[in-house]
């Protein structure tokens, strides 16, 4: 029953996704694909951004590029239960959208099992460096483990590995 929830939030995500980057989305895309992410130096957040669309076989979708950014910087997988875990982190963090309001509400009616790992998500958000408003485009070459600890302390760093570790 879980595995048939799950699939209804990932239909919900594709069909919103779509109509919110229409709708509500209004400045430019990037314009950079993965084969010039993968270009970047090997340590570049660029780089392991790349790596990650080429590991889940995506391209950036123009105007919510940041998104990405989110996985990358944070360590969060697009299994279902971590695309709303990661809502719940960026709302601890001080983003406010309608769609994270949708994905946070929804996500948590139709999959109320994972309530504890999107509380502890949301509080690792509050205790972090603000990233939610943060321009990535510019930050793309630089050192990925130097920005992520500049978000993050390695404590909070390992609760979110712990977290993860513990839904595996």
């Amino acid at each position: 029953m879980r595995a048939l929830r799950k699939q209804f939030i990932n239909w919900l995500f594709e069909i919103s996704s779509k109509l919110y980057t229409q709708l509500f989305k209004s400045h430019k895309p990037w314009g950079i694909y993965k084969s010039e992410l993968l270009s970047y130096s090997k340590t570049s957040f660029g780089y392991q951004l790349g790596v990650f669309l080429h590991t889940n076989n995506f391209e950036l979708i123009p105007k919510v590029e940041r998104h990405d950014c989110y996985h990358v910087l944070t360590g969060y997988s697009t299994k279902v239960e971590d695309e709303i875990a990661l809502q719940y982190l960026s709302l601890g963090n001080g983003k406010r959208s309608i769609y994270l309001f949708g994905a946070i509400i929804l996500g948590t009616i139709i999959l109320p099992d994972y309530l504890t790992y999107y509380v502890k998500s949301y509080r690792i958000g509050q205790k972090a460096n603000v990233f939610h408003s943060l321009d990535f485009k510019p930050l793309l070459k630089t050192n990925a483990e130097e920005f992520r600890e500049a978000i993050f302390s390695k404590n909070q760093l390992q609760n979110i590995k712990k977290l993860q570790y513990e839904l595996s």
